[in-house]
């Protein structure tokens, strides 16, 4: 089936985008990926996860917006090797990095597992975790409205250690500065448009109320559109309520396409309906603002830009060749 013309323009650039950095794969760490890795080794590969991703977003629509959120926790902290999955096991004292504050709210990992069993019934031991959480992010992304032609490289290898220690110091801060936020990314060679893409992923999903509570009380912060202030304090209780309710009460991200990846979260960073504070902040900050103006204003160019950064970031310092090992479960590190 040939792609549309609305495609086209977007999978030219991603085409060229992954052309200019394969002649830098080896400065990157990424020289072990290419696209089809797995064309011979299980030739049906990107289509199965593509199936379950599927199958999973028609029976949990969050699952799609929890692959996007996996893949930048996972890819941000070091290294693009899927230590996020490994659970805390007492036997070795590895505690895993979900268990970190910055994890809160993580949910499916579940189904993790089912993605990573039918592949297993495929093709045993060959497909790595890692790239799982690629390809998931990437088929997500598409069923959520976003980019549907991303080209992800594969050829990752899975770690054998957590990062737990790491992840503090790795994963930004719902109120961190611009200058913070853009200094990490720029570790893994993102450049402030392509931060401003990568957090249009804002526009999907949640946030818990224990995020949002320093900016509705004890008075709504200045920077907040009077109407949206209003509305979120309806959502979440008082600074005073228990800490357990304010971890179950939320907000939405977007309200007016809650489940769309698209250029909305950039329209309300305009109107003041940033949720987090370091989302509104895009909106100032002179080195990100005109990118969420020209994003605001052009859903193809935001669709364009956040497809080539989620493969810039999925493609940060992988394990290939004989480092690590591809996990036949992605919770556990294979048995010796």
């Amino acid at each position: 089936m040939g792609l549309s013309s609305s495609l086209v323009p977007v999978t030219s650039a991603l085409l060229l985008f992954c052309c200019l950095t394969a002649g830098n794969a080896a400065a990157n760490g990424s020289g072990g990926l290419r696209l089809n890795y797995y064309s011979e080794s299980c030739p049906r590969a990107e289509q199965i996860v593509k199936e379950q991703v599927r199958r999973l977003y028609e029976e949990h629509g969050n699952t799609a917006v929890s692959w996007l959120r996996a893949l930048f926790h996972d890819r941000t902290v070091k290294s693009c090797d899927a230590s996020l999955l490994l659970e805390t096991d007492a036997a070795t004292g590895l505690v895993s990095e979900q268990a970190s504050p910055r994890s809160f709210g993580m949910r499916n990992f579940k189904y993790v597992g089912a993605i990573k069993s039918a592949l297993e019934r495929e093709c045993p031991g060959t497909v790595s975790c890692a790239d799982l959480l690629a390809l998931a992010a990437r088929d997500g992304a598409a069923m959520l409205g976003g980019p549907a032609a991303i080209p992800m490289r594969t050829g990752r290898r899975d770690a054998t250690e957590s990062q737990y220690g790491e992840v503090e110091r790795y994963i930004p801060n719902h109120n961190d500065t611009v200058s913070a936020v853009l200094s990490r990314f720029a570790a893994m060679g993102l450049d402030a448009e392509a931060v401003v893409a990568l957090l249009g992923a804002h526009s999907v999903g949640r946030v818990h109320c224990s995020n949002l509570v320093a900016r509705m009380y004890p008075a709504v912060d200045g920077g907040i559109e009077p109407a949206y202030g209003a509305y979120l304090r309806g959502r979440c209780p008082t600074a005073e309520a228990r800490e357990d309710t304010r971890d179950v009460a939320y907000a939405r991200n977007d309200r007016a396409t809650p489940m769309v990846l698209d250029n909305m979260y950039h329209k309300n960073l305009l109107k003041g309906r940033g949720l987090l504070l370091v989302d509104q902040r895009l909106a100032s900050d002179p080195r990100t603002a005109p990118f969420v103006k020209k994003m605001a204003a052009d859903n193809g160019y935001f669709r364009e830009t956040i497809a080539a950064a989620l493969v810039r970031m999925s493609e940060n310092g992988p394990l290939t060749g004989g480092q690590g090992e591809v996990r036949r479960d992605c919770r556990f590190v294979n048995a010796k």
